[in-house]
Formats: structure tokens, sequence, C-alpha cells
């Protein structure tokens, strides 16, 4: 019963978190960070160096070459729903680390800009605050539209394939799973800036077949 019970509480976390990240507001007049804008990134020496603190366990930044520098900041404890209101900046999705998974969340019109510039076959590299690379390639892009876009529990079609998934199934299928990075943010259309997510999945560097996918992936 215990352990039911602490499933059913991390799944009404989880709603939760995606009623607040699927009612942000599209803000189109945004100022562009030094973290978005290609022309201005940093070299990765450089950048890795900048976001180092000396603790090996603590996720410091992302890093993808033309495409995004990132500084990661962590959720206050207990607030599944923090996304950090600053733009250059990526904020660690707490629950996919109990999965042993990093997610990696922006609003969509801050640094989930970028997200979007993400490709298959791109290399992510994690910095750590002791200067450790975790190396991952990008793998999967994936698209839902939410079809109750303003309910926590909407249910999500996927336009890569037309499969509908429920919130459960939808957070299984991008934080379940064997170890991975999976960036996600809101996608705004026809005005609505909840209409759907996007997801976009690394997989570690050594196992990325030739084909982009990872068997595990796909449940």
């Amino acid at each position: 019963m215990a352990l039911k019970h602490h499933v059913t509480r991390r799944f009404l976390n989880l709603g939760f978190f995606l009623a607040i990240l699927g009612s942000l507001l599209f803000n189109a007049n945004s100022t562009m960070a030094m973290g978005n804008n290609t022309a201005l990134l940093p070299g990765f020496t450089d950048f890795s160096q900048a976001v180092q603190n000396g603790k090996a366990d603590s996720l410091r930044g992302v890093y993808v070459s033309n495409v995004l520098a990132l500084p990661v900041v962590q959720q206050p404890s207990g607030n599944a729903g923090y996304v950090s209101s600053n733009d250059g900046q990526a904020t660690q999705f707490a629950m996919a680390s109990q999965f042993g998974n990093v997610g990696l969340l922006a609003h969509n019109y801050l640094s989930g800009k970028s997200f979007s510039q993400l490709t298959v076959g791109q290399e992510v590299r994690l910095v750590y605050g002791d200067g450790r690379v975790e190396y991952f390639i990008v793998a999967e892009v994936l698209q839902y539209q939410a079809l109750q876009p303003n309910s926590p529990w909407s249910s999500f079609r996927g336009l890569h394939d037309n499969t509908t998934l429920s919130t459960e199934q939808m957070f299984k299928r991008v934080y379940a799973g064997d170890r991975h990075v999976t960036f996600q943010t809101c996608i705004q259309t026809e005005g609505i800036s909840s209409w759907g997510r996007l997801f976009v999945v690394a997989v570690p560097k050594t196992d990325f077949s030739t084909d982009g996918l990872r068997l595990s992936l796909h449940r």
C-alpha cells in the first residue's frame, strides 16, 4: 500500500508540473540571452570552466555546439512545477532524476526556443561541478498535441506517430527507461501557449546506433 501511495503521489505531482508548464504565456518580445544566441555562444572549454563549482554530483551546464550553452539550475525541494524564469538557463527536472535520467526544462519563450533547434545526431554534453563531462547524442525529437490544453490531465496525441497517450504514459515514454537526457518545453500554436509539448531525447554516445534510436526507448 505504501508503494502504491508513493507512485500515485508521484504522478499527482506530475500533473501539477504539467499544469504549471502548460499554462505559460508566450512572450514574443522576450530578449534573447547569451545562452540562446548562437552568434554569442562561448567555446566549450570556456563554458565548462564558467559553470563548474567543484561539486562532483551537481549538474551545472548543457552544451550543444552551435545551438545552446545553458547553465543548469535545480528545482527547489518539493516544487516539481518550478522552471527558471531567467533566459539563458535550463532547469533540471527532479522527478526525472528519481528514474536515473536527466530532464531539462525551459519556457518556450526563453531558453526553450533553442530546444526546437535540436536534431537527431547532434552531440549533447552535460557538464558537472567538478568538470566531468557526460556525452549524449540526440536520438528522438517528439512532438505531442495536448488534446485538452487547459487540463493538467490532458491526453496527448503524438504528431510523429499519431498515437494517444495519457499524462502518465507520456511521462514514462520520455522520462523512464535506461539512462538518457530529455529536453522539454511547450509548443505554442494557433494562439494557444499550451497547445503541445516538445521532447528531445538524447542517449549516451556509446549507445547511439546507426539509425539514431535505442530499442529501450520504445515502449
